[in-house]
């Protein structure tokens, strides 16, 4: 079972969190629909190479990356989204697209978007397409100790 990872993970440092099942969905703002979650507090994981070394990207469903920002704020030459083949062999517990953000368990560096920081509750893929895991923010970013940087907008789409 994928959720098993990070049920224990969490689990082993007493974290307070909640499975949400929903309707299969794929994409973040059809997630949150699918489980009468605010685009705003669904985390979505986005997987980026940063010159040439993989990373995730963790901001509002509703928001979009803004890739001059995040290069302009890591002072990197080079940002891009990853190419799925880059890496769904990274996940091997994970459906493709259902990663959650918990970069630490799979050795790379996280970024969260300061938007996210704001809400108190957050949720995310739970490494399925049909399950959500809603938790504090405060110990999100005390287990995973992501880089919180401004990197996102508002997606007008």
């Amino acid at each position: 079972m994928p959720l098993t990872k990070i049920k224990e993970f969490l689990n082993q440092h007493n974290i307070k969190y909640i499975i949400i099942k929903h309707s299969s969905a794929f994409t973040a703002q059809e997630i949150a629909a699918s489980a009468h979650i605010s685009g705003k507090e669904l985390a979505k994981t986005v997987m980026i190479k940063i010159d040439g070394k993989m990373a995730m990207a963790v901001l509002p469903a509703s928001y979009k990356i803004s890739f001059d920002d995040l290069k302009e704020v890591l002072g990197v030459e080079k940002v891009r989204l990853a190419y799925e083949q880059e890496f769904m062999d990274k996940f091997p517990d994970c459906e493709v697209g259902a990663m959650p953000p918990f970069g630490n368990l799979y050795g790379m560096e996280v970024y969260v978007a300061e938007s996210l920081a704001d809400d108190e509750e957050i949720a995310f893929n739970a490494c399925s397409h049909t399950e959500l895991i809603r938790m504090n923010y405060i110990d999100f970013e005390e287990l995973v100790k992501p880089k919180r940087i401004k990197f996102s907008e508002l997606s007008k789409a």
